[in-house]
């Protein structure tokens, strides 16, 4: 009887920590801080930086703007983008179903600079709940501060696009553990374009490259030790895509050359480029190349030389697996 009741009062004792971490996650979490007091820079050459960053290394537009799946690599249909309602599903391996923000003025136009600032770059909204780390923060938030406000400066300069987004739904446990997700901004001065390693390694971070190019685990997380060796999981409607291995194994980008790399984004760029449309049965990739594809050579070659020395990963990627009925 003694032991039923230190069990009994262990468990009690269990069942309260519990709640005690619970409620703190959800009442004292997200804590990264009030916005700053900003005001941003408006000039053309903010402008055009913000655009460029936005539209093709950091790629706020293609998340924040509908796509067109009946197309290869689903370019942007909205005439208007940024209006947001791109859904992030369980078949593409999210805890849930997510859908993205409206970025435009219609939605931030009540905004301050330092909430979008504070948003982009740490993960919490203006009304100061957490979003899901699909919204990268995680990387923005070791950006250059006047890049993330160049961003803000283009944001600002968008066509407002009147569209109400649904209520993303999230699955337990990650409903609770979003709280936890935000985190405090740790800011680095951009490298010089000459210095192209660490440049290369900024853009890498900017543009995400990490975050589909490696395994995650059932959070939305990515699984260390995996970092660029492919392996993320994406179920479309014809089959099953892997992301390949981009670090310079043999299994991976280790054959290829700088300038077939260059090429391989460029092709999507290039004026008589058209995406060619993609039946339900066959392959299709959520990798923006249209927008990838206009990054300046010179910062795509800074990427290559930062790729070839990640650690390599022996990881052969069947890219496509077809639905067989």
């Amino acid at each position: 009887m003694k032991i039923l009741k230190v069990i009994a009062l262990l468990a009690c004792v269990f069942a309260l920590l519990l709640i005690a971490a619970g409620t703190y996650v959800k009442m004292a979490l997200p804590d990264t801080g009030p916005p700053p007091d900003l005001k941003v820079k408006r000039t053309s050459e903010n402008l055009e930086n913000g655009r460029y960053l936005a539209n093709h290394v950091t790629v706020c537009m293609d998340c924040h703007s509908k796509r067109d799946w009946t197309k290869f690599a689903a370019p942007i249909a909205d005439v208007y983008p940024g209006g947001g309602g791109e859904v992030f599903n369980k078949q593409m391996g999210f805890p849930g179903t997510f859908y993205s923000s409206n970025i435009t003025p219609a939605a931030l136009g009540n905004w301050t600079d330092g909430e979008i600032f504070r948003a982009v770059t740490t993960g919490v909204s203006k009304d100061g709940r957490a979003l899901f780390s699909l919204m990268a923060s995680h990387r923005f938030g070791r950006m250059d501060q006047d890049d993330i406000n160049d961003i803000i400066v283009y944001l600002r300069s968008l066509k407002a696009v009147d569209r109400k987004i649904p209520e993303s739904q999230i699955d337990f446990p990650v409903n609770f553990l979003i709280n936890t997700m935000p985190q405090k901004a740790s800011f680095v001065e951009k490298p010089k374009p000459t210095d192209t390693l660490r440049y290369g390694a900024y853009l890498v971070n900017a543009a995400g490259c990490v975050d589909c190019h490696s395994k995650m685990d059932d959070m939305g997380g990515l699984i260390k030790g995996t970092e660029f060796g492919g392996g993320m999981v994406f179920k479309m409607p014809g089959g099953v895509l892997t992301t390949p291995n981009i670090t310079a194994d043999a299994t991976g980008i280790g054959s290829w050359t700088n300038d077939q790399f260059i090429t391989r984004f460029k092709t999507f760029a290039s004026p008589n480029y058209t995406a060619s449309r993609v039946a339900a049965t066959e392959m299709n990739t959520p990798m923006p190349w249209s927008m990838y594809g206009g990054m300046k050579e010179s910062d795509l070659e800074a990427i290559f030389i930062y790729l070839k020395q990640v650690p390599h990963i022996n990881n052969t990627v069947i890219l496509f697996k077809p639905v067989i009925n």
